[in-house]
């Protein structure tokens, strides 16, 4: 397999599928397309980003950053698709999305097989993205529910109140590398289920999961300009945040640019979701259950190589539990470190040699400020792989709140390692984070579970749940540093993100009723 990875694995037969062309100065390496109107088409720009495989770092394609003509097309088709859209009963819509999670399902291993390309996670892994994503599509599915409105008949004499939610237009989607399928997945289908048109523009670093999921939605029956896509960096971000018809952005990734699109689209009238960085802590009291909680901390915290904004990235040991911490390291050693499409590989690459660097500084940051590496995988080479961006399991122990390697998001298969002697110091030090995207208590006692629950400042707290992740028929309820906005991502919070209300207060005199229509015997049926 490591030959074939080295050969851009399953290059030719996804990147065919997705209408990718060869450029004539690119000695063969294929070019990722702009998808407007339903069409892949092929960027005019003299401006491209080299996108390399993360585990042989060999060019597996090359991404555009689309001219300012390109994007303009891509707002400007979304804005003429709208009114027709908007106006299509939610029941096509509805239908659109049973047809659209039908076809990811289909394409469960293609989705994969590109993330694990372009992003190294391990197939496995990939196959889980695109899972969590499905969930929200499936969700999506039950827009008839998910957008009733209100009414309150009789408030006065003949009159009735009632509102209901309408869509706001062209919204926007800016999505990071770690969740190539997932985070698109939470963004575009339930904005154009609620009648609205969609611009997304997906991680430079590997948008090939993106484009083969709008594929598969222009194939589900969503018409022309109703969702497109565009690349690029700095200069397509800032053409999201200031292009007037667009009414909303949703953001997933780091703190700087989830505050800067924050700002800059709030200044231009827009709605804003972004769910930036985050320290997620696991609190591991002493009465817990040793092997399970281990074992969930092990792989909550090296799973995705750490490149998950709610991997578990701190363990606080409470007490007489700091004993196990052993034990966690001979599980952490187990686990094996290869190319994300090696056979029982459980952790790939980071996504560049600039990310390796990133963690490898904060690591050696931790050691010269007094911390304790007692399991260093920063040197590690995979055989067949010695070019890939490869970090084994690292655990540092000792570490203080004022340490770096504690206050930065390492973003890394990296645990830091906290002991206090109760309980109460670790809600205090957790609380005392400015982040609050997830937190876990690993536990047997109830009252415990209650305290912390009930103390504890983290917007998702699982309990005996090391990634509290919810399912989509609730939302993703990050909080304090880790999110900017007023609705969250998905469930009824990201129903009403992609919707207005409209209230109706209607009076009907009883005096104007009328008689002698025609009565239709036939079964009335809505489309």
């Amino acid at each position: 397999m490591a030959g074939l990875v080295r050969t851009v694995y399953l290059r030719p037969k996804i990147y065919n599928a997705l209408q990718v062309s060869l450029r004539p100065y690119s000695s063969g390496t294929p070019t990722t397309k702009l998808f407007i109107n339903n069409e892949f088409v092929e960027s005019q720009t003299k401006d491209w980003i080299d996108l390399h495989n993360p585990a042989t770092n060999e060019v597996v394609t090359r991404v555009p950053k689309s001219t300012q003509a390109e994007m303009e097309r891509a707002v400007n088709a979304a804005s003429e698709a709208f009114p027709a859209w908007s106006d299509t009963s939610i029941l096509a819509r509805q239908q659109v999305m049973f047809k659209f999670q039908s076809l990811i399902k289909e394409n469960v291993k293609e989705l994969a097989a590109l993330i694990t390309l372009e992003q190294g996670k391990t197939l496995a892994d990939a196959e889980g993205d695109v899972a969590r994503g499905l969930q929200v599509v499936e969700h999506a599915c039950g827009i008839t529910s998910l957008q009733l409105g209100e009414t309150l008949p009789g408030i006065s004499k003949d009159m009735d109140l009632y509102s209901y939610r309408i869509p706001l237009g062209v919204t926007a989607g800016i999505t990071p590398f770690n969740f190539p399928a997932m985070i698109p997945l939470w963004m575009f289908p339930l904005a154009t289920v609620c009648g609205n048109t969609s611009v997304i523009k997906p991680s430079e670093r590997d948008p090939g999961a993106t484009m083969l999921l709008v594929k598969l939605a222009a194939e589900a029956g969503l018409p022309k300009g109703v969702v497109n896509v565009i690349h690029g960096a700095h200069d397509a971000v800032n053409f999201i945040c200031d292009n007037p018809a667009i009414k909303a952005i949703s953001f997933v990734g780091s703190d700087q640019a989830g505050k800067y699109i924050y700002e800059r689209g709030s200044l231009n009238g827009k709605r804003v979701q972004s769910n930036m960085g985050a320290k997620n802590h696991g609190v591991i009291m002493p009465d817990a259950n040793k092997e399970s909680s281990i074992n969930q901390l092990v792989a909550a915290a090296f799973g995705a190589a750490g490149q998950r904004c709610m991997a578990l990235s701190t363990a606080v040991f409470v007490g007489d539990s700091k004993d196990w911490i052993p034990d966690l390291v001979k599980k952490a050693k187990s686990l094996k470190v290869s190319a994300g499409v090696e056979k029982g590989a459980d952790l790939g690459p980071l996504i560049s040699p600039q990310a390796k660097r990133r963690v490898c500084d904060l690591v050696q940051s931790g050691v010269n400020e007094g911390a304790n590496l007692i399991l260093d995988g920063t040197n590690i080479v995979v055989q067949g792989y010695e070019k890939g961006n490869f970090v084994g399991p690292t655990i540092l122990t000792d570490v203080k709140t004022n340490m770096k390697c504690y206050t930065e998001e390492i973003f890394g298969p990296v645990l830091v390692i906290m002991s206090v002697d109760t309980l109460d110091e670790a809600i205090q030090v957790i609380n005392s984070n400015p982040y609050g995207n997830g937190t876990a208590i690993f536990t047997t006692n109830g009252a415990t579970a209650r305290k912390f629950t009930n103390e504890i400042d983290v917007g998702q707290i699982g309990i005996n749940v090391p990634i509290p992740v919810p399912l989509p028929m609730f939302s993703f309820t990050g909080s304090r540093g880790s999110f900017l906005g007023d609705s969250n991502f998905y469930g009824k919070a990201g129903v009403n993100f992609y919707t207005q209300l409209k209230t109706i207060t209607s009076s009907w005199k009883s005096e104007d009723v009328s008689y002698g229509s025609k009565p239709d015997t036939a079964f009335p049926t809505p489309k």
